[in-house]
């Protein structure tokens, strides 16, 4: 029978040079591009047409991710598929307030130049089609020092995929779990898994 297949929309966030070096990870930015080209291969496979942005290192400031977000909103209709990918650090403030951080963010003025949980949640809860998200946030548990808030995932993963949201997650961890990441995989162990999936290895049947 013929089969309409949807459009996907993908917005692919990962920072490893953050302005201040302090922050540095090895693989996020790469983590991205490398997810964005494993999704790029199905155009027409599971999806009629891929369009992705892709916003690393330097391109990723906070005013370019909340650009991204409004731009994956205005092209997302009911019969599209949406994604969303944010590699790089995610934090809590004191007051248990999630942030993910973009390349420019000041971590003493994290409530002004961080990207609060709720830009993502009013994001996720505006798009119309199906909702994808990969959130590989949990590098580091104490760049806010003393100050930070304890780190868990878990409270916003579940509030996500409430019924109301309808929105697919997968973390690459939960509760107080960090992720992680070494050269010799050439990405984060939770990439490294998506795009093998991707690429085949998901499929129990072996065709």
């Amino acid at each position: 029978p013929f089969i309409i297949k949807p459009n996907l929309y993908l917005l692919a966030v990962g920072i490893s040079r953050y302005e201040n070096k302090d922050l540095s990870l090895g693989l996020s930015a790469k983590d991205a591009r490398d997810f964005a080209e494993a999704m790029m291969k199905q155009k027409g496979s599971l999806y009629r047409d891929v369009v992705v942005k892709v916003l690393t290192d330097g391109n990723a400031t906070k005013d370019a991710v909340v650009d991204g977000f409004d731009w994956i909103e205005k092209e997302t209709t009911s019969k599209y598929v949406a994604m969303i990918y944010l590699s790089g650090h995610g934090v809590n403030d004191p007051n248990g307030i999630y942030y993910y951080l973009p390349v420019n963010v000041n971590l003493e003025k994290l409530k002004w130049t961080g990207i609060p949980f709720t830009d993502v949640k009013n994001t996720l809860s505006s798009l119309a089609g199906k909702v994808l998200v990969f959130i590989d946030t949990c590098h580091s548990g104490n760049i806010l020092g003393k100050r930070r808030g304890l780190y868990d995932l878990t409270g916003i993963i579940n509030e996500l995929t409430s019924a109301e949201n309808g929105t697919v997650v997968f973390a690459s961890s939960t509760g107080y779990q960090y992720s992680l990441e070494s050269d010799e995989w050439g990405n984060g162990a939770f990439t490294k898994a998506l795009i093998e999936g991707i690429n085949g290895k998901a499929d129990y049947t072996g065709h």
